[in-house]
């Protein structure tokens, strides 16, 4: 008993030994004095002076989960629905202006943990940026003195700015872990305005350039991951789509017709393959059908989504909701056109089997993309880039048979009906 008794004692002391040690790692202990000041001013909170570092600490401390981790307990309702309709979700009947039952269903979706922020801001130069326009983020570097690769894409400079994040702070003498008016010295007062209205965040009031930034820096968290969200739906359905409409194409294509393509894109068939040995194969080099068309897609989106900070990106958007919905736009935008090219196929694919199979590759190249480059008005010149469609056009247009006529035609039909269901499926789902 005695030993079962110090034993306990001995795993209460080492717990409670591992809990002081972890909280002693807390991202805002390491924090300047300076730092800890400006997220508690940010933050609305009275604080002792910049000089009495351990109350600072111990004042962060006592709201840190209050204003980090669940920030949303304190959130007006309207702000808790602007949040369930970028996750998806709407508020339940009758609950839509109860701000503490909108919360608890907030709650449900919420992502940020004590963990999660610890990591994110001992390293804000991760994510900070993700909600900055290209001009913004080429302003900082042209000010800073941080060179950018040319062409200035999106990717480069963002990796150049936040590779030069710490230097930059030093060479102007400034912290760095929770960053000063100095991050945002290229931004104009409009710009940060225009940033709070793109995404729904209600200005300080009074407006000082000051409280403008504060609130931006305040919010800059919540907007990176709504961002990153986006992004990753964005993603998640463009595959899918992606996925099904190559299925649709494989289903319409012959035997011979695969093994052509697959030659000319340097796949081995093994001798004797069978129909769905061929159609695994096939999929298994799904994305040589498409080439990076669909990755180009999501990357353009994206990147409009966290640029566009004027007039043209506000029009397209309303608010906390229309930053996902604009998303949405993009890709409905795709699919829709991508469904109307499919159905005006279907229409003109009766006329005749050679007609049927050249609107047939038409239509393939405008779903993939970068098909499309490669389409011409002969089959004879049809690029290697796009022989998974284009290629099926010039088998097809050079068979006269009445049969091959009647297989072309049956399959494209095929194929466009499940494009369509693919696109409208799409859709559906941003």
């Amino acid at each position: 008993m005695r030993f079962t008794l110090a034993s306990t004692l001995v795993v209460t002391l080492a717990a409670q030994a591992a809990a002081n040690s972890w909280f002693g790692k807390a991202v805002y202990d390491k924090w300047h004095e300076t730092e800890l000041e400006r997220w508690l001013s940010d933050h609305g909170i009275p604080h002792p002076a910049p000089s009495d570092r351990k109350n600072l600490q111990k004042t962060v401390a006592d709201n840190w989960n209050d204003k980090v981790v669940s920030p949303y307990n304190s959130w007006d309702a309207q702000s808790l629905q602007n949040y369930l309709t970028t996750k998806g979700y709407q508020a339940k009947k009758g609950t839509e202006k109860d701000a503490k039952s909108l919360a608890e269903q907030v709650k449900v979706y919420w992502t940020e943990t004590e963990d999660s922020a610890n990591q994110a801001y001992g390293s804000v130069k991760d994510w900070i940026f993700d909600s900055w326009s290209d001009s913004q983020l080429k302003a900082f570097a042209d000010k800073n003195g941080i060179p950018v690769p040319q062409p200035r894409q999106r990717d480069s400079l963002i990796k150049a700015v936040r590779e030069n994040y710490q230097s930059a702070a030093t060479k102007l003498g400034e912290t760095a872990a929770y960053p000063g008016d100095w991050l945002y010295a290229s931004w104009s007062d409009s710009d940060i305005k225009s940033w709070l209205d793109e995404r729904g965040y209600p200005a300080p009031q009074p407006t000082t350039r000051d409280s403008l930034i504060a609130t931006l820096r305040r919010q800059s968290r919540l907007a990176s991951q709504n961002a990153q969200g986006a992004y990753a739906q964005a993603s998640s359905s463009a595959a899918a789509a992606q996925q099904s409409l190559s299925d649709a194409l494989l289903d319409s294509w012959s035997d011979s017709q695969i093994k052509e393509w697959a030659d000319s894109n340097n796949i081995k068939v093994p001798q004797g393959s069978k129909r769905n040995e061929l159609i695994a194969l096939a999929r298994k080099h799904r994305a040589r059908l498409y080439g990076d068309s669909a990755s180009a897609t999501i990357g353009s989106a994206y990147g409009a989504a966290t640029t566009k900070a004027n007039n043209q990106y506000n029009a397209a958007t309303n608010g906390f909701a229309g930053y996902t919905n604009w998303f949405k736009a993009q890709f409905g935008i795709a699919t829709d056109a991508a469904a109307a090219s499919v159905s005006s196929a279907t229409d003109a694919a009766g006329s005749s089997a050679s007609s049927a199979s050249k609107v047939a590759a038409s239509s393939a190249a405008s779903l993939t993309g970068s098909a499309a480059k490669a389409a011409s008005s002969s089959s004879s010149s049809i690029s290697k880039s796009a022989a998974s469609a284009s290629s099926v056009a010039a088998k097809s247009a050079s068979s006269a048979a009445s049969a091959a006529s009647k297989s072309a035609d049956k399959g494209y039909n095929a194929a466009a009906a499940s494009a369509s269901s693919a696109s409208k499926k799409a859709k559906d789902e941003l």
